[in-house]
């Protein structure tokens, strides 16, 4: 067993220019070059090598969660090392049918199942993201950084900003938000642009959270939260926009969830789509689904202009903002880790060591993801009307999205 587990890591020591060190449960230690390793890795047990030779990273990962491995020096150079590898691209057996039960158990297929999966994630409590997202907005995508943005806040109006702009908003839309979290987009929107607005979620919480903001704003009269599955939008409206959720629609929801966008607007109307999406057609990482996004699954960029066409809908314009998204996830990780003992106060019982190291892996994982420059995770920004736009229903150039704001 620890030949084969050696091998892993003599697999990955020989993708990687970083230099690291294991040691083995029986003190036995294998190091990937000569040098001082960039990290090291103790395995405390052999039940955790057994882990780590079964399901491969995804194993090693899981005994890191529960203090089975010990782990010194930068985290982020051992993912990227395993990135260097491409040790995700190539899941074992075991965790291809882990992959498989999983969505049989979890599928997003019912609307039930997929509420109880959105508030896996999402229902952690509005004070616990308070304490890592931007104020006062909490915005949790992938925001947008031009060239001289310095703070995460900047970043996140940018990326609202940018969004308004491709929808072509204007005072009066009515607009719908699918999937829209506490609120922030459509708060944004209402203030700058004048829209009335009605949020789509299927997190009770943050529909609740969202509705105790409209009323300390006032403004009952303009927007409203409404708790209700993506696939059930109500009524139809000049602009729909939907950020992060398509990633949440499930393997075989996809045309169902594009569906419910393109009888969402009006004909004529505009909407934007903000996605991570694969380039290519892959497996949705496991771990990710069985530890933090439960029933989550990320389509490709094709798959998805297949559904779009499907339903009707012309796409106008696709812009790639993946390399926001690393800066993004480094922003928050630089909260989650500085105010980590503010979040741990929160519920002792709930944010525990397991669910920090859980996180901490996670937000750093996908921020160098979304750097490697061997990546198929990209982020999606895609423009697009219902029916064909027209020379005065839409402009000619890109150039009105880049405006200087009044």
């Amino acid at each position: 067993m620890r030949s084969l587990l050696r091998s892993l890591f003599q697999r990955i020591g020989a993708a990687t220019p970083l230099c690291f060190r294991v040691q083995f449960a029986d003190g036995s230690v294998y190091q990937s070059q000569p040098g001082e390793p960039a990290f090291s890795l103790r395995f405390a047990n052999v039940w955790a090598e057994w882990r780590a030779t079964l399901f491969g990273h995804v194993g090693l990962l899981e005994a890191y969660f529960d203090q089975a491995i010990e782990f010194e020096g930068d985290l982020r150079l051992a993912i990227r090392a395993g990135l260097d590898c491409g040790i995700d691209r190539r899941p074992g057996l075991l965790v291809r049918l882990r992959n498989r039960w999983h969505e049989l158990r979890l599928s997003n297929r019912d609307p039930a199942q997929a509420r109880r999966n959105a508030e896996y994630h999402y229902a952690l409590g509005t004070e616990f993201y308070r304490r890592w997202l931007d104020v006062p907005y909490m915005m949790y995508t992938c925001a947008y950084w031009p060239e001289g943005t310095q703070t995460l806040e900047q970043a996140q109006i940018n990326k609202m900003e940018h969004v308004c702009r491709k929808a072509r908003l204007q005072p009066g839309d009515q607009v719908v938000d699918i999937g829209c979290g506490w609120g922030g987009f459509l708060f944004y929107a209402q203030a700058r642009h004048g829209i009335t607005g009605v949020g789509v979620n299927t997190t009770g919480e943050q529909v609740a959270a969202m509705r105790r903001e409209i009323a300390r704003r006032g403004l009952e009269g303009a927007i409203q939260a409404v708790e209700a599955d993506f696939r059930a939008v109500p009524g139809q409206f000049d602009k729909c926009i939907s950020i992060g959720v398509l990633e949440h629609a499930g393997r075989d929801q996809l045309r169902a969830v594009i569906q419910a966008h393109a009888d969402a607007l009006k004909p004529g109307g505009l909407g934007v789509l903000h996605f991570i999406g694969h380039v290519g057609r892959f497996e949705t990482e496991f771990w990710i689904r069985q530890h933090i996004f439960p029933g989550g699954w990320i389509p490709s960029l094709a798959q998805t202009i297949e559904a779009m066409e499907a339903c009707g809908l012309e796409v106008i314009d696709i812009e790639n903002l993946r390399r926001h998204y690393a800066h993004t996830l480094d922003a928050w990780l630089e909260r989650f880790e500085a105010r980590w003992p503010e979040i741990q106060a929160l519920d002792p019982q709930r944010f525990t060591e397991h669910f920090r190291r859980k996180w901490r892996v996670y937000l750093l994982s996908c921020a160098e993801m979304f750097r490697s420059p061997r990546g198929y995770t990209h982020l999606f920004q895609i423009v697009y009307s219902k029916g064909n736009i027209t020379d005065a229903s839409y402009p000619m150039s890109r150039r009105f999205l880049y405006r200087e704001a009044p």
